[in-house]
C-alpha cells in the first residue's frame, strides 16, 4: 500500500503519550504529519478527524487497565471511513491490562482498521521525587524502540497490497473489561502562598476543573488525577495530598520497581 501521511490523533494529558506517538510517526519517514489534540476540553474533532487516505496513529494513557473515560468520549467522535490506525496505549509501570484491548474495539467501532498495536511505558501520574514510578520514561531506549516500531510498520504497509488481506490484530486483555476503579471527589490542591497565578494549570486540565481568579478552585468532581496540572506547575505549587493517592504513589514505586519494557504487536 503506499501511504505517504500520518494523522496523530492523542489524548495526552502530561504529553507522554503524544512524544511517544510522535516518535513512532518519525519512524514513518512520511513527508505529511497532521496532529489531532484530543486533550483539551471543547475539542472539535469530528470533521478534521475524518480519513480518507494515509495512516492514523492514535494514542491514550491508561489509568488502572482502562482508557480514561474522558479520552473514551473524545475518541468515540471520530470517523475512521476504513483508514488503517496504529493504536498505542501508555502506560506507568505496572500494567495497561485491558486498555488496548479497549482501545482496538472502540477504534474498530469508529470504523478504522487497526494493523498494529503498542504498549508504552511513561513516567507515572503520581510519580513524585519522594516516590519514583517510571520516572524519566520514555527514556533514550524507549524512543529508540518507538522509532523502530513506525519503521517496521512502514515496511509491513509497502509489502501489503490490501488491508483486505491482512489478519484481524490480535492484543492482549479481557471481555468485559476490568471494572473501573477511579477515586471520586480528589483533586490536586494548590499552595496560595507559592502560586504565581500564571494560569498554567488551567491551560493544561484537559476537563477545565481549574479556575484561576482571586483564589485557585479546582473541581473535585471533573477532576481526572492526571497531575498535568501538578507537573506543569513551574513553582511546585500543586501537589496531590489525599492519603488515598499518596498510598497508592507509595505501593507502585515500592512494588513496581523493575523495569517493563513496551510491547509491540503486528
Amino acid at each position: 500500500m503506499d501511504i505517504n501521511s500520518a494523522r496523530l490523533i492523542y489524548f495526552s494529558p502530561t504529553q507522554t503519550t503524544r512524544k511517544i506517538i510522535e516518535t513512532i510517526a518519525h519512524g514513518l519517514l512520511f513527508a505529511e504529519i497532521e496532529h489531532v489534540d484530543l486533550t483539551r476540553p471543547g475539542t472539535t474533532v469530528q470533521k478534521q478527524a475524518e480519513l480518507h487516505d494515509g495512516l492514523a496513529i492514535i494514542g491514550a494513557p491508561v489509568y488502572g487497565g482502562r482508557l480514561p473515560v474522558e479520552a473514551v468520549s473524545r475518541l468515540r467522535r471520530l470517523k475512521g471511513n476504513g483508514t488503517p490506525a496504529v493504536i498505542v496505549v501508555v502506560y506507568g509501570n505496572r500494567a495497561f491490562e485491558d486498555a488496548l484491548l479497549e482501545l482496538r474495539d472502540l477504534v474498530l467501532e469508529a470504523g478504522f482498521r487497526p494493523v498494529a498495536a503498542g504498549a508504552f511505558i511513561g513516567e507515572h501520574s503520581y510519580s513524585t521525587d519522594a516516590t519514583p514510578i517510571a520516572a524519566g520514561r520514555p527514556d533514550a531506549e524507549d524512543m529508540r524502540t518507538a522509532n523502530e516500531f513506525g519503521r517496521m510498520i512502514r515496511e509491513r504497509m509497502k509489502n501489503t497490497r490490501s488491508l483486505d488481506g491482512m489478519s484481524p490484530l490480535q492484543v492482549p486483555g479481557n471481555s468485559p473489561y476490568k471494572e473501573w476503579a477511579g477515586l471520586s471527589g480528589v483533586s490536586s490542591v494548590v499552595q496560595e502562598a507559592l502560586c504565581a497565578r500564571c494560569e498554567r494549570c488551567a491551560s493544561v486540565c484537559p476537563t477545565a476543573a481549574i479556575t484561576v481568579q482571586d483564589a485557585v478552585t479546582t473541581d473535585e468532581a471533573v477532576c481526572i488525577k492526571c497531575c498535568a496540572c501538578v507537573k506543569t506547575c513551574s513553582v511546585g505549587a500543586r501537589s496531590m495530598e489525599d492519603p488515598r493517592i499518596r498510598q497508592a504513589a507509595e505501593r507502585l514505586s515500592e512494588n513496581f520497581r523493575e523495569r517493563k519494557e513496551p510491547e509491540m504487536y503486528v
